[in-house]
């Protein structure tokens, strides 16, 4: 079944008329975002609301940090304050699916900030932790459920999690649902659902395989709606990228690092190893870095995102598992270290700045053996990107500085042995005296 295309390739369009007052929302709603400092929706919000306030099944695609999360979680909300009202909260009335354990406990924030006067329950269900506690929560009364597909079905075959009233399912960063790994746990998921609900798919990216999978995950002819899908980048971010060696990366970015000291900074790497390799250089160097990947614990990877939010550290070293949905407040800039495989992970990865109405910078450092990956990247995005050069005299002026400034670290550090051991001594022979 065709998606009815409500906008496709939408320019921005005016949002100076509107405001989230004028809109049929709940006064509670109005209240948490007026308090948020959120007047005028986004162009997506703008697009969204009205289409899922009338109980419409969408498919929305925009560029990440453009308020996709809001876009639902606003007239969702309201919804289910209004159902509240009348129904109570014993019952779990509307799932979000998502693909990690980062994006669930982002959008329960969201959830919670702006549900805040309503009283809407929001939890967020993923693996890693210990179950118990969240099935103590769930027994409490639950309107949203925020999931990943392994510990929601755990519970739910457990029989801890009751679907069969849920009205509104959403599935955000869709076409990482709705792909070969995760869309078996969607279609198990949906048979668990009343046939009578809302279905919202929203996504920065989407092909034609995953939109005909989402045709037939819909019952009724939803409405499409696009902004700017053309280029899947945001106009907040400026990107570009850079031609540098694989031994030489680690001497720019210290030298990146060390020149925009106040500034939150996102550094990209390919793999777990890569992070703790490039955090263990940096530390060499002097700066500090955080870093967070497949390996890291739960309790370790929301420590390490909170350190970094509230400004504890303004580096995180990090694999593709924040490249989707995390939204950090206040990022400078991305460092693509490495770039990524995936040509869709280049535009998630990107999207962690300038997200809103923010602007924000994202540098790509491209091997020669990187090549083929910047060309798919390119074609994905259908432009190229930016090119800064670097000449051969400040590229070798790079590494002698940071080599230069190594060898004095651990001239430094060998003093500071030599001091701390005549201190012992000294300690030693006082203690003999006495």
């Amino acid at each position: 079944m065709p998606f009815r295309i409500l906008h496709l390739s939408l320019p921005s369009v005016n949002l100076q008329r509107m405001k989230f007052e004028e809109y049929r929302i709940a006064p509670e709603v109005k209240k948490s975002l007026s308090e948020m400092g959120l007047k005028r929706p986004t162009d997506i919000q703008f697009k969204c609301m009205p289409a899922i306030l009338n109980k419409e099944d969408v498919l929305a695609i925009a560029q990440t940090g453009t308020g996709k999360t809001a876009a639902f979680a606003i007239p969702v909300i309201s919804y289910l304050h209004e159902r509240r009202k009348i129904k109570g909260t014993d019952y779990i009335r509307c799932v979000v699916m998502v693909p990690t354990r980062e994006l669930a406990l982002q959008i329960t924030e969201v959830f919670d900030q702006i549900g805040k006067y309503t009283g809407v329950i929001t939890l967020s269900l993923f693996g890693g932790v210990e179950q118990d506690q969240q099935i103590n929560r769930l027994n409490k009364g639950v309107d949203v459920l925020v999931a990943t597909p392994g510990r929601m079905f755990d519970l739910v075959s457990q029989g801890h999690i009751d679907l069969s009233r849920v009205e509104v399912f959403v599935v955000d960063e869709a076409d990482r649902m709705l792909d070969k790994r995760f869309i078996g746990d969607v279609r198990d998921l949906i048979k668990f659902l009343p046939k009578r609900r809302q279905t919202l798919f929203f996504s920065a990216t989407i092909d034609s395989k995953i939109k005909n999978l989402a045709y037939s995950l819909v019952n009724n002819e939803a409405i499409r709606i696009q902004v700017s899908p053309k280029d899947p980048v945001s106009k907040n971010v400026s990107h570009f990228v850079t031609f540098i060696e694989p031994d030489d990366k680690r001497f720019f970015l210290e030298r990146f690092i060390k020149e925009h000291e106040a500034s939150k900074i996102i550094v990209f790497v390919r793999t777990k190893v890569r992070a703790e390799r490039v955090h263990k250089a940096m530390e060499r160097a002097g700066v500090f870095t955080l870093t967070i990947h497949g390996d890291k614990e739960q309790k370790e990877r929301i420590k390490a995102l909170s350190e970094f939010q509230e400004g504890k550290y303004n580096v995180l070293i990090a694999t593709d598992i924040t490249a989707r949905g995390i939204d950090v407040k206040g990022v400078d800039y991305v460092i693509n270290y490495d770039l990524p495989e995936d040509p869709e992970n280049y535009v998630h990865r990107i999207g962690r700045t300038g997200r809103g109405r923010n602007r924000g910078e994202a540098y790509s450092f491209c091997s020669k053996e990187e090549l083929p990956l910047l060309k798919e990247i390119e074609a994905f995005i259908e432009h190229k990107i930016d090119l800064i050069k670097i000449n051969k005299g400040f590229y070798e002026e790079v590494i002698a500085e940071a080599k230069s400034d190594k060898l004095n670290l651990e001239a430094l550090m060998k003093e500071g042995e030599k001091l701390e051991e005549f201190i012992q001594k000294k300690k030693k022979k006082k203690g003999l005296k006495k």
